[in-house]
């Protein structure tokens, strides 16, 4: 496909138009194979270094829980020492330490409509405050993220409770209940600011979605398996 075809298709798409209107443009931009065309749009839509362009906010928090077979000591503890599992735990996720406590992760490649960047951001893990754990977004050195920002504000707190499975062989057992705030702004380029609002709220809502699976729900399902492990511990099903 030509360039050309692609700016074609760029000029006829309005914010006033349907989604079905969209596909059925995509659909119409000339007979070669589709992932020919899905190959020459990624080209025209990846990402560009921030340029004083206006860029798309999106903004989610999301609340979860671990369960640790342990108590609130034990489990802090553990937590204290994330320099000795938190590489291991973050995998297949690349992690380099930064500091004493922060850790630059690459995510991977995550996008919709053809449209993905590949986020690196830089976590800072501060130590306890009274049994609460917060998580910062801090620079990752020698690193400038092109087209898009992601600021993630974690807080874990721990809370001990009686076991609600009197089969469990266990004494104690420590919630440890997440809250994130998750921010991620992105420097759409003009194919995909051209789209009906509807769809770009929900190409930012994917984003935010997946970045939170990646991060939270697997990192943390990871931390729980490796604790419980660790300690000769049963590891707690998944609900």
């Amino acid at each position: 496909m030509e360039t050309s075809s692609v700016s074609s298709l760029e000029s006829q798409v309005s914010p006033q138009m349907s989604t079905d209107m969209v596909a059925d443009q995509l659909n119409d931009v000339d007979d070669k194979p589709g992932t020919e065309l899905i190959h020459s749009l990624e080209a025209q839509m990846q990402p560009k270094a921030h340029s004083g362009k206006s860029v798309t906010e999106f903004r989610s928090t999301f609340t979860d829980c671990m369960e640790m077979y342990a108590n609130a000591d034990k489990v802090a503890e553990y937590l204290d020492e994330h320099h000795s599992w938190f590489r291991r735990c973050a995998s297949p996720m690349e992690a380099e330490s930064i500091g004493e406590t922060g850790y630059a992760l690459s995510l991977g490649r995550f996008g919709s409509l053809g449209y993905h960047i590949e986020p690196k951001i830089g976590l800072n893990l501060l130590p306890q405050d009274e049994g609460v754990y917060r998580i910062r977004t801090i620079e990752v050195p020698d690193y400038q993220p092109v087209g898009y920002d992601v600021d993630f504000q974690a807080s874990l707190e721990l809370n001990e409770h009686e076991p609600d499975d009197k089969k469990l062989q266990v004494d104690c057992l420590t919630r440890v209940e997440w809250t994130l705030d998750l921010g991620v702004s992105i420097e759409f380029p003009r194919f995909i600011r051209a789209l009906p609002g509807n769809m770009v709220k929900g190409t930012g809502d994917r984003l935010l979605h997946q970045i939170v699976r990646q991060i939270s729900r697997r990192l943390t399902h990871k931390v729980q398996e490796d604790f419980h492990t660790s300690m000769g511990l049963p590891v707690p099903s998944t609900k």
